[in-house]
C-alpha cells in the first residue's frame, strides 16, 4: 500500500470559492483502483489528505481491527455490508458513489480478442497467466471468477491465473509484459498507457460493480463526505472513468 499526502495550497482555497468546508485533516482507507482520480481529488481538497491504498479485503479487515481511519472506500458492496455487521462504519453515511466496468487487457498495440472458448483463451496466454485480483478476496478478482464460471471457462483457465493482492498490480503485471492478458477494471486501462483494452466483459456476466463510501465511526469524516458528493469530485471521477451513480437520500 502507498501512502498519499497532500497539503492545500493557498491557490486551491481561492480556486474554490463556493466551498465551505472546513477544510480538516482527513485519513481514507481506499480500493487500489481509485487511486488516479483520489490523488486528483486529495489536490483539490482544502485540507490535508491521508490516503492509504490497498484490497478491498485487507482494507476491510484492518477498519474492523481499529486501524485510525475517517472513512472507506471500497470497490464492493459486501466487504462493506461485512463493516457494517462488524459496527465499524456510521450507516447513515454510506452511500454507493461509482460504477465501472471490467475489461481484458493486454500489453499495449494488442489485438482485439473475443474468446470463444477456454481453450481459445488459454492458447492466447501462450503459457502465460491471465493476472486478475485475488478471486476471494479482490473485488476485481471476484467480478473476474463470476465471468469465467458464467462462461464455463473457469476449471481450465483457474490453473493459468497470476492472483495478485489489487487490482493495480494485476494491471502493472500486463503493462510491464509480465503476464500477457489481465482482467481489470476500465477505469484502471485509462489510466496506464502500457496496455490496450482487447476486451470488453458484458456486465450481465458479473455483479454490478460498485464503490461504497461511508464514516468510519469514531472519525472524522463530515466536511471530507461532503465535499466527495460534489460536482467538481463527479467531474474528475468521471474524467477517470468511473461511473458516478449518485448521493444518499
Amino acid at each position: 500500500m502507498s501512502i498519499f499526502r497532500i497539503f492545500a495550497t493557498v491557490y486551491m482555497l481561492f480556486a474554490l470559492p463556493c466551498i465551505s468546508w472546513a477544510g480538516q485533516s482527513v485519513t481514507i482507507f481506499a480500493a487500489a483502483s481509485l487511486k488516479d482520480a483520489l490523488d486528483e481529488i486529495a489536490m483539490a481538497y482544502p485540507g490535508e489528505v491521508i490516503i492509504s491504498y490497498g484490497g478491498s479485503g485487507l482494507l476491510a479487515r484492518q477498519v474492523a481491527q481499529g486501524a485510525p481511519v475517517d472513512v472507506v472506500f471500497l470497490a464492493n458492496d459486501a466487504w462493506m455490508d461485512w463493516l457494517e455487521e462488524q459496527g465499524a462504519i456510521v450507516p447513515q453515511s454510506r452511500v454507493d458513489l461509482l460504477g465501472n466496468s471490467l475489461v481484458v487487457v493486454a500489453p499495449r498495440g494488442a489485438v482485439e480478442f473475443t474468446p470463444k472458448s477456454a481453450d481459445d483463451l488459454l492458447k492466447r496466454l501462450a503459457g502465460g497467466r491471465l493476472a486478475v485480483g485475488q478471486t476471494q478476496g479482490v473485488p476485481a478478482g471476484i467480478y473476474a471468477r463470476q465471468w469465467l464460471e458464467n462462461i464455463g471457462f473457469w476449471e481450465k483457465v483457474q490453473p493459468y491465473l497470476a492472483e495478485t493482492e489489487n487490482v493495480r498490480t494485476a494491471l502493472a503485471l500486463v503493462s510491464r509484459h509480465e503476464a500477457p492478458m489481465g482482467v481489470v477494471y476500465g477505469s484502471d486501462a485509462l489510466a496506464d498507457p502500457g496496455v490496450t483494452i482487447i476486451y470488453q466483459i458484458p456486465p450481465e456476466l458479473h455483479d454490478d460493480i460498485t464503490y461504497p463510501m461511508a464514516a468510519v465511526k469514531g472519525g472524522n469524516a463530515a466536511d471530507f463526505l461532503d465535499f466527495m458528493q460534489s460536482n467538481q469530485t463527479f467531474e474528475i471521477f468521471t474524467k477517470h472513468g468511473f461511473i458516478v451513480l449518485g448521493v444518499p437520500q
